[in-house]
């Protein structure tokens, strides 16, 4: 094994793929190895290999790994001696990337399951470190063109989702392959999460250029040490510096304190907040101020409001709230109620993709007329015994 994780970790980006399928079959005695890596639309996973068959993730095997985030393993063919194929996730911090698949000439042992998710672990950092010096990956997840708009918005996303033992949380692009001025963005500190929802106004690369300077801005007042309050103010600046007002976004900026779940906001002309605690599901009101760029010297103020262990909160953008049926219904008027309940006890990942899907669902066929971000943020927050230690420290 450490053999064989030194070659996976140091195979060049581009070779990656061939040095893994040729060293776990070798080392590990298994007849086949495959690596598929789910699509920008969540809906495919898509080999890395050429000439192999994208795999869906709803209904199969590799896509119940994929969603439940569990070693599956599924026989070939009838009998105890027959082949298996073992299904492994690929996630980093909850990151979702794909699957491994190994093809086994037998039934699958517990030290082979270990070994084979351990392997994964490996090679799903290794993905994530490889997709910084290669386009290869990129162009494998992507089914169909990307529009210019969406590549920009794609590559400003830290990642589509994150977990600590505070919070999980999971974000979505809609329309994937053409998404315009939506987005989201996070960072996360030993005692904070920062997380940032935004919607562009506007339309195409206009919008997306929009939103890169407005979050280029955020993160690079926090990346000073800046409070909510001086990143919102810079970002105000920046964008009407640009642009005199004509164009500006609307932005949610959430300061999570991990110890505590306290929580301060600003809300920037913001996407719509929803807190599912317990059996209440209601909309979370804040003052509204206004969005970014519209004035260039808003003068921000902070709310404060507290998350409890077991909170959800979804924040949606007004392309889902304010979306309409063909025949002229609102989203956000019962539909977004409902699929909130409906995916409540889903992880946020599936959660997310399932919430998608039914807003899709809501255009019977149409296409929708704006572009729409969903964040899922479960809650977990710190064990007593974790507080009592960081208050002793």
């Amino acid at each position: 094994m450490p053999e064989l994780e030194h070659a996976i970790w140091n195979a060049r980006p581009h070779e990656l793929v061939d040095t893994v399928t040729d060293r776990v079959k070798a080392d590990l005695d298994v007849a086949d190895v495959e690596i598929l890596l789910v699509d920008y639309h969540m809906t495919f996973l898509v080999p890395v290999r050429p000439g192999r068959e994208p795999v869906r993730l709803d209904n199969t095997t590799a896509g119940h790994a994929f969603a439940a985030q569990e070693v599956v393993a599924e026989a070939l063919t009838a009998g105890p001696g027959d082949a298996h194929l073992l299904h492994l996730p690929l996630a980093v911090h909850g990151d979702r990337l794909g699957v491994l698949i190994v093809r086994l000439p037998g039934r699958p042992t517990e030290t082979q399951r270990t070994a084979g998710a351990r392997i994964a672990t490996v090679v799903a950092r290794a993905l994530k470190i490889a997709d910084q010096h290669t386009d290869l990956f990129r162009r494998v997840r992507r089914r169909s063109r990307l529009t210019l708009a969406a590549e920009m918005q794609w590559e400003l996303l830290p990642g589509r989702a994150c977990s600590t033992d505070e919070f999980h949380l999971a974000g979505q692009l809609e329309p994937a392959y053409s998404v315009w001025g939506d987005n989201f963005d996070w960072s996360v500190s030993a005692d904070r999460l920062t997380l940032t929802v935004t919607n562009g106004m506007g339309a195409g690369t206009e919008a997306a250029a929009l939103t890169h300077l407005a979050i280029s801005a955020l993160r690079n007042a926090r990346r000073s040490g800046a409070d909510i309050v001086d990143q919102a103010a810079l970002a105000d600046q920046t964008v009407y510096a640009q642009h005199r007002g004509t164009r500006h976004l609307a932005t949610l900026l959430l300061d999570f304190e991990l110890a505590t779940g306290r929580v301060r906001t600003i809300d920037a002309g913001s996407p719509y907040m929803y807190r599912m605690r317990g059996n209440v599901t209601e909309m979370v009101q804040f003052d509204a101020q206004l969005p970014l760029g519209m004035f260039g010297d808003v003068r921000y103020t902070v709310e404060e409001f507290t998350v409890e262990p077991g909170d959800r909160l979804v924040v949606v953008s007004d392309g889902v709230h304010t979306a309409e049926s063909p025949m002229g219904e609102l989203y956000g008027a019962v539909a977004l109620m409902q699929t909130l309940r409906a995916t409540r006890l889903q992880n946020p990942s599936e959660a997310v993709r399932t919430f998608i899907r039914h807003y899709l669902d809501h255009h019977e066929g149409s296409d929708p007329l704006d572009d729409a971000v969903v964040v899922c943020l479960d809650w977990t927050g710190k064990t007593a015994a974790a507080r009592t230690l960081s208050e002793e420290a």
